[in-house]
């Protein structure tokens, strides 16, 4: 797979920031995610203790990081929780996250036991998150039947199968033929946090690659960014401000659910569900409920015709 020479996402990392930070604390008994703090490193540890105890630290650039992590920890909540509670209602035997970053519902999912899992990301992003889970905990790499890459995982997911793909140049169905992945039973997709990061032509493509190895019996669960005065003023901010996370990978497509729905329509998928995360977040115990912001955000749930 290409590496197009890009490092490993930054995004990525503040979100797993924002959910190690919000852990324990928040809407308790509907989201946990204990892991995410052992997946950051040392420097990615600080500002999320600081968080937990609200405390701000002294510093532009600390404070920043600071206001950063808090920020997440509100928005990644409401949409964790419903992307939980999506895939519990949808167990098929494959689930295919893309563009997985540090996601962790692979190791802290039970009802995952009796599923294969491929994470597919960037090569740079893939190669991050493995490191990470080897220094995290140990977790043993082995080679399956096929003699391709494995991690098997005694907890959660029946197995967890790494396939790096770059979507800008990459081709999606050869890369999860590659891994194994069967076209002709029912998957279960999940596409979180990546959408706004790629050109609406990507955007395109990935839906199509996916649709033609979308069995009856499957659900795709995507987040996605629509259109927002506010969100983009708040973007701008933050990189005039200096913040070294987003200002490398900026949004490049919004779309409203209009949109998405035509376009999941297009490919024989029907949208069932669609909520902004503000709404979401008035479900919960959420310090996010003033943040208007969150409008802009929203998780669907669509199913195969």
């Amino acid at each position: 797979m290409s590496g197009s020479g890009r490092a490993a996402s930054r995004t990525a990392v503040l979100v797993c920031q924002g959910r190690a930070a919000a852990d324990g604390r928040t809407s308790v008994g509907r989201f946990a995610d204990p892991l995410a703090i052992r997946l950051l490193r040392d420097a990615e540890r600080v500002p999320v203790a600081e968080v937990r105890a609200n405390t701000a630290p002294q510093g532009w650039q600390a404070r920043v990081a600071f206001e950063s992590v808090r920020a997440c920890s509100e928005v990644v909540v409401p949409r964790t929780v419903a992307i939980d509670e999506a895939l519990r209602a949808r167990v098929t035997g494959q689930l295919v996250v893309l563009g997985a970053g540090l996601d962790t519902r692979a190791w802290r999912l039970p009802g995952l036991a009796q599923t294969d899992v491929w994470e597919v990301d960037h090569p740079a992003s893939q190669q991050d998150k493995r490191a990470r889970l080897a220094e995290a905990v140990g977790v043993p790499r082995s080679t399956d039947e096929s003699g391709r890459s494995a991690v098997q995982l005694p907890v959660a997911a029946r197995c967890v199968r790494f396939t790096p793909v770059d979507f800008a140049v990459d081709d999606l169905g050869a890369a999860l033929d590659a891994a194994g992945h069967d076209p002709s039973k029912p998957t279960t997709w999940l596409w979180e946090g990546v959408v706004p990061y790629l050109a609406r032509s990507e955007v395109h493509a990935t839906v199509a690659a996916l649709a033609a190895r979308t069995a009856p019996g499957s659900a795709l669960v995507v987040n996605y960014q629509a259109p927002s005065a506010r969100a983009a003023i708040g973007r701008l901010l933050a990189r005039v401000l200096g913040s070294s996370v987003t200002s490398g990978e900026p949004w490049r497509s919004l779309w409203t659910p209009q949109q998405m729905a035509a376009l999941l329509a297009d490919n024989g998928l029907r949208v069932v569900s669609d909520d902004d995360l503000l709404t979401l977040a008035h479900t919960l115990d959420s310090p996010a409920l003033g943040r208007t912001s969150l409008r802009s955000g929203r998780v669907a749930v669509a199913v195969s015709h």
